[in-house]
């Protein structure tokens, strides 16, 4: 009896220290302090629970790796951690960090993609960002399936990655970072739009189009429905739109000072070759762009020509344009002979 006494004593024991030594490895403190300051951390596919732990440890989050690891095998989630961007904050526990890594409770990171950049510029930021495939991103942006899954009525993507401040999570698949722009624009550029697009009579993929030139042109917002007037005037009386921002997006080291040779250029993009809108957007407008070209400015205006602080000078006639491009060549020689005058005196 004191034998059998002994033996279930001895198996208690093991019992609560074996219980006490998994509750200490999985809600004891291995880390100095509990630190306030958020840690980043970004764990790559492929990554073992030895090469995590000792990420860990050099990023500060753990004090001790054999913890980290016996406390993932007691929890049976060793082989099952997930690649991701996480940021942890006042946390000092093994299983606190553990469940966050095996549930991919990844961190999201904020981009901001402004007003009128190319699709090529928002893949640049995002893949540079979100460390994910430039490559792919393009070819979903091209891939004239996936576009018209989206219900873009398009041939590519451009024009239809709406500018806004979006939150991604590290190398999130390529596809479904392109779904939210796209779906963003539509939530924006309503039925109510559409509505108004038709009533001006044009597709949804005209006035994108046209909202892009507005939106290359335009420095101040307040000038998009007087640039819009000039494009809807000159494509009602069958003139060339001769819009730069066309030749800028067709010229491979731009943006850069146009010359006469790049309006020889043979694309459909070239604006001063051929005439109506271009085959697609060259850039993605944001709202105002968009507004701008389905509610122009009720003025005659044919012409404008830029001043040299980011506002435009708009004309009825090509004689009032023709002095007004004279009165900012004049400005622009000035401004390079100062310039010179000043390198020279240096």
């Amino acid at each position: 009896m004191r034998k059998l006494v002994i033996f279930i004593s001895t198996i208690l024991f093991f019992v609560v220290f074996t219980a006490g030594v998994i509750g200490y490895l999985l809600y004891g403190p291995n880390s100095e302090s509990t630190f306030h300051r958020q840690k980043v951390v970004v764990i790559k596919k492929g990554m073992n629970v030895n090469a995590i732990s000792r990420l860990l440890q050099t990023k500060g989050v753990i004090s001790h790796t054999g913890s980290f690891i016996l406390a993932a095998k007691i929890l049976g989630i060793a082989n099952d951690l997930k690649a991701g961007r996480y940021d942890f904050k006042d946390i000092k526990n093994n299983i606190t960090i553990l469940r966050a890594i095996h549930a991919g409770k990844v961190s999201s990171i904020r981009v901001t993609l402004p007003e009128g950049l190319p699709a090529k510029k928002i893949v640049s930021i995002l893949s540079k960002k979100l460390a994910v495939d430039s490559v792919k991103l393009m070819r979903y942006i091209n891939d004239s399936a996936f576009v018209h899954s989206l219900q873009v009525p398009a041939p590519s993507l451009e024009g239809f990655l709406f500018p806004e401040t979006y939150d991604f999570f590290w190398q999130q698949d390529e596809a479904d970072i392109l779904k939210k722009q796209v779906a963003y624009f539509f939530k924006i550029v309503n039925d109510s739009l559409q509505m108004k697009m038709k009533e001006e009579g044009l597709t949804l993929l005209q006035a994108v189009t046209l909202a892009s030139l507005i939106q290359g042109e335009a420095m101040v917002e307040d000038e998009m429905p007087l640039i819009s007037a000039v494009y809807h005037n000159r494509l009602q009386n069958k003139m060339l739109l001769q819009a730069d921002p066309t030749l800028q997006y067709i010229i491979s080291d731009g943006p850069r000072r146009l010359t006469n040779a790049d309006k020889r250029i043979d694309s459909p993009y070239n604006t001063y070759r051929y005439p109506g809108l271009p085959p697609g957007p060259i850039n993605n407008p944001g709202i105002a762009a968009i507004k701008a070209a389905l509610y122009p400015a009720n003025l005659p205006y044919l012409y404008f020509v830029a001043t040299g602080d980011g506002t435009h000078a708009f004309s009825r006639t090509l004689q009032e344009h023709l002095r007004a491009k004279q009165q900012f060549d004049r400005l622009r020689r000035n401004y390079y002979r100062k310039l010179k005058l000043e390198k020279g005196n240096h």
